[in-house]
C-alpha cells in the first residue's frame, strides 16, 4: 500500500517494536505525517522508561526522518517533560 498516512502513537510504538503488519503496510509510503502530541506523548513515555536517553534518540531520529505537523519537535519534547514532572508530582 502506497500514499500519505498519519500516524497516531499507538502505530508508532508498533513501528518501534518492529510489527511486520506496520513495516509492510508502510514499506512503500509517499510519505508519513507525525502530529506533533504523538512526540510529545513517546518522550512522555521514554521519560517513564529505564533506557530515557535511547528512547528519546530514537523519537528524535524517528521526527528528523518523518514530517511533523503543527507545533515543532522541540514543543512536543517539553510537553512529555512538562506530563511526566506531573504525574510524578501525583
Amino acid at each position: 500500500m502506497n500514499g500519505k498516512y498519519l500516524l497516531d502513537t499507538n502505530i508508532i510504538i508498533s513501528i518501534f517494536a518492529k510489527d511486520p503488519q506496520i513495516h509492510n503496510r508502510l514499506a512503500n509510503a509517499e510519505e508519513v505525517f507525525i502530529p506533533c502530541i504523538a512526540i510529545g506523548e513517546l518522550c512522555f513515555g521514554a521519560y517513564k522508561s529505564l533506557k530515557i536517553e535511547e528512547n528519546l534518540a530514537r523519537i528524535d531520529e524517528f521526527a528528523i526522518n518523518n514530517t511533523v505537523l503543527a507545533c515543532d519537535t522541540d514543543t512536543a519534547k517539553k510537553y512529555g517533560h512538562i506530563k511526566n514532572q506531573l504525574k510524578e508530582k501525583g
